[in-house]
C-alpha cells in the first residue's frame, strides 16, 4: 500500500516505503534476498545476479536528515547510463550509485518524493537490464514469467 507524503511543491505525491520496496523487489521472477556485505544491506538478485541493494542511508550507515531523526532507505538500481543522468536531472532524491558503477547504477533515495509508480519503473528496467545479460537460456526462464 502507497503512503500520500508531500512533496516540495506541497503535491500529495504515492510513494513507497523499505517494506512497500522489498516486496515488490522480491515480487520479480526468481528474485532473492541475500546479505553478502554484512545484515545492514539488502541485495536482490536474479539467478545471482544483483539487480537492487536496499540499505538505512548510505550502505548501512544510516545518515540522518537535516531534522536529525528521520533516516532514509537508500537503493541502488542498475541504469541506462543516458536514462541514469536524465533521473538524477528530474529528481534530487536520485544520485549517483553509492559504492557502484556511478555511471551504470543510480541511487533513489526514498523520502517520498518520488511517485510510486517512477520507483516501481526504476526497478522493472533495473531487473531487465541485469536479466538482458545473461545467456538465453536463463532469460527465457525468467522472461516466461513476465
Amino acid at each position: 500500500m502507497a503512503h500520500l507524503l508531500k512533496s516540495e511543491e506541497h503535491v500529495m505525491v504515492a510513494s513507497i516505503n523499505e517494506l512497500e520496496a522489498q516486496k515488490y523487489l522480491l515480487s520479480k521472477p526468481e528474485a532473492t534476498l541475500d546479505y553478502p556485505f554484512g545484515d545492514e544491506v539488502k541485495v536482490f538478485k536474479v539467478k545471482n545476479k544483483m539487480f537492487a541493494t536496499l540499505a538505512l542511508g548510505k550502505m548501512g550507515k544510516a545518515v540522518s536528515s537535516e531534522s536529525g531523526d528521520k533516516k532514509d532507505w537508500w537503493m541502488n538500481l542498475k541504469c541506462d547510463p543516458d536514462e541514469a543522468v536524465m533521473l538524477r536531472d528530474i529528481f534530487p532524491a536520485v544520485i549517483p550509485g553509492y559504492h557502484m558503477n556511478k555511471r551504470l547504477w543510480n541511487t533513489v533515495i526514498l523520502d517520498g518524493s518520488i511517485p510510486q509508480g517512477e520507483i516501481e519503473r526504476m526497478i522493472d528496467n533495473s531487473f531487465k537490464l541485469v536479466v538482458s545479460k545473461m545467456t538465453k537460456k536463463d532469460q527465457a526462464s525468467i522472461l516466461v514469467h513476465l
